[in-house]
């Protein structure tokens, strides 16, 4: 499955609640989420109207390598319906 070029920060930090992520701060213009899978684990997320590519890329692959699992089913995962 191929990452979609128009997701907003918050869409998909609302995403990311299907591997138990959460919400736990916002400042200025960033979220910072946080997992309890596997270990306490942080990700800040732009909360732009449309990620930057690099950006978009960077997110999944850095929860793949917490989660353990390969990117490409961590994007399966998230973004399927």
């Amino acid at each position: 499955m191929k990452l979609p070029g128009d997701i907003a920060g918050e869409e998909l930090a609302q995403l990311l609640r299907k591997l138990d992520y959460k919400i736990t701060r916002q400042t200025g213009s960033h979220l910072r989420l946080t997992t309890a899978r596997k270990g306490e684990h942080h990700i800040t997320i732009p909360r732009h109207e449309a990620l930057r590519l690099g950006t978009l890329n960077k997110i999944p692959a850095d929860i793949a390598n917490h989660l353990e699992m390969h990117k490409a089913d961590l994007i399966e995962k998230i973004f399927k319906d």
